[in-house]
């Protein structure tokens, strides 16, 4: 049997207008949750790759923000939640997150109809995704 550490999802892709407001964006706002800027990927015209960036933890990458090649819209269920380590980190995050120009769609707060424990705060990127810091550990 093999052993899986953490998500069962290795990797996230995603597609932006913008790719250098999207990565200083992604930087400031995932920082308060260890999650940094790894790696630049420049386009590859032979094989038509797109520029792209990636954020992670340590050596792993696992989030991408991807250059679209046209302009990008998000609906209201497009959303991405991270993993936060305690209740003021999920603050941090928010705080970063509108600091580099997020809107707040939910602040910092227990979110009762989860789990008594679920801790989170949501906002819209300048992209327009929901993106989400959680807790689910007890105060």
């Amino acid at each position: 049997m093999t052993t899986l550490e953490g998500s069962l999802i290795d990797h996230l892709n995603l597609p932006v207008t913008d790719l250098d407001a999207a990565i200083a964006f992604h930087t400031a706002a995932l920082a308060p949750l260890g999650i940094v800027s790894l790696l630049h990927v420049l386009p590859d015209p032979p094989s038509g790759q797109k520029a792209m960036h990636a954020f992670g933890v340590g050596a792993k990458p696992f989030f991408w923000v991807i250059e679209a090649r046209r302009r990008v819209t998000y609906d209201d269920d497009t959303h991405l939640a991270f993993t936060a380590t305690d209740r003021d980190v999920v603050a941090a995050f928010s705080a970063a997150a509108v600091d580099a120009g997020a809107t707040v769609l939910r602040g910092p707060g227990v979110c009762p109809e989860y789990h008594p424990d679920y801790y989170g705060a949501f906002v819209r990127s300048p992209d327009g995704v929901n993106l989400e810091a959680v807790c689910h550990r007890a105060p």
